[in-house]
């Protein structure tokens, strides 16, 4: 597959609608599909007798992790595989020595799993701070303010409800500077734009495969610095992650691999491997553009007043006001056969993803819908 063309026609979920709902799920291509389904049969038949289950799934493992790490910019000792961004969250979450009055700072944009985990400790007694935003822009000196005596900072590279980049390296930059670590959530950048994960400078990234790198369900993964990585002890310990035990104790794997825990299927892994194949034959740069293209022709339809997401758009992540969101999303689907959704925040919201298997006349007909059905 070399076009954006080539990728939607081997994407049969587009034979029934017009899909615009990447930055919640993406539907993979049939490649993707097919390497997940021979990797299974692979394992379950084929590897029985040699090498044996074990060993075939490790093998898989280790090929999905150089992939990853080659993909995203980092080094391979930096790459956990885990099974979504909400997992990895949650394995820094619990790999962190928490006491009472902890601080632990959040944007107000965060998607739950971007949330729940510091809900949780709050129970604990730590102390949850969060960075005010105003239409996906942080503002700087109150970050600045609640990050200066935190243990943890978490935050969103590419917002989920704005289509907007935060300065995640400056943000880094802050919050080492007072001291404290930084996860970052990165799920909506992978596979919309080219990037290196190393250079924002954060202790971890939590990602996953599902949304905008075509991939499937239970493929994320975890970048945790070289640096940081010892001052991490996973809550959940497993035989993937350590380097031995015995009565006496376990000793961790040095790097990221310490976050693995137990028996994964290598399907989902097969899938990660090639969508990265799908990605990089069509080209980063490419999609990129494509994104572009169909983001600013969205946009130009859109009422100044309704447009919710930067007028120059930033991402395929376009929100916009409508005055009955679950009404819109629900006669879209049912009368145009496009598929978008609503947003819990901000409020009377909609939005749209547009990928590189997305068409102008995809974009023309969610237009047209908008407009027929009434803002």
């Amino acid at each position: 597959m070399d076009t954006p063309a080539d990728i939607r026609e081997a994407v049969p979920a587009f034979d029934d609608v017009r899909y615009l709902n990447t930055g919640a799920s993406g539907p993979s291509p049939r490649p993707v599909v097919e390497a997940a389904q021979a990797a299974l049969e692979a394992h379950e038949w084929d590897a029985a007798r040699n090498p044996g289950p074990y060993p075939h799934a490790f093998e898989r493992y280790d090929e999905a992790r150089g992939d990853v790490a080659a993909f995203v910019g980092a080094d391979e000792d930096e790459i956990a595989l885990t099974q979504s961004t909400t997992d990895g969250i949650n394995r820094i979450a619990s790999a962190i020595d928490w006491e009472p009055g902890d601080v632990i700072v959040r944007t107000d944009l965060e998607h739950p799993a971007g949330i729940l985990p510091w809900q949780r400790l709050e129970r604990d007694g730590c102390e949850v701070r969060v960075a005010p935003t105003t239409e996906g822009r942080i503002d700087r000196d109150a970050y600045r303010d609640a990050v200066a005596d935190a243990k943890l900072v978490c935050l969103s590279a590419l917002t989920w409800n704005y289509g907007t980049h935060l300065p995640v390296a400056e943000l880094v930059a802050d919050a080492h500077d007072a001291g404290a670590r930084v996860l970052v959530d990165a799920v909506q950048v992978p596979g919309q734009t080219d990037f290196d994960v190393s250079a924002w400078g954060a202790d971890a990234v939590a990602m996953a495969s599902h949304k905008w790198m075509l991939g499937l369900w239970g493929a994320g993964f975890l970048y945790v610095d070289t640096d940081a990585a010892p001052d991490f002890h996973p809550g959940q310990i497993g035989y993937r992650g350590i380097e031995r035990f015995d009565d006496a104790g376990y000793e961790l794997k040095p790097g990221a691999a310490r976050f693995e825990v137990g028996t994964t299927s290598p399907a989902p892994y097969a899938a990660l491997s090639k969508s990265i194949d799908v990605l990089e034959g069509v080209g980063l740069d490419t999609i990129e553009a494509h994104i572009r293209e169909l983001a600013t022709r969205f946009v130009d339809h859109v009422p100044d007043d309704r447009l919710v997401s930067p007028a120059d758009p930033e991402s395929g992540l376009i929100t916009v006001r409508v005055d009955d969101p679950e009404t819109t999303v629900e006669r879209l689907n049912e009368e145009y056969n496009v598929a978008i959704r609503s947003l819990p925040d901000p409020a009377g919201a909609v939005r749209a993803s547009l990928h590189v298997y997305n068409t102008a006349e995809d974009v023309d007909r969610l237009a047209t819908g908008l407009d027929e059905i009434g803002w």
